[in-house]
């Protein structure tokens, strides 16, 4: 069985070295995507990060992006090229 590292916005903020200002406005929405990087557990307010996507997708997208271009994660873990 796979086990998930579950992480606040302030966790993640210590684990990337990123403001949680710049997750919450910045990356959430747009390279965070809720399903795949984080979710609402029972529906409520409070966001949970998923780690182990984030680290993969990080990974991904840094290793698929070619200088100069943008690359957009996508859900089902693929990148697109912009």
């Amino acid at each position: 069985m796979l086990t998930q590292t579950y992480l606040t916005t302030d966790e993640l903020s210590l684990k990337l070295k990123y403001d949680v200002r710049t997750i919450r406005e910045r990356l959430k929405d747009s390279v965070l995507l809720e399903g795949v990087h984080y979710f609402r557990p029972f529906g409520g307010r409070k966001i949970l990060f998923v780690w182990e996507a984030i680290e993969r997708d990080m990974k991904n997208a840094s290793t698929h992006e070619p200088r100069g271009m943008n690359a957009i994660p996508m859900a089902s873990g693929a990148v697109l090229h912009g």
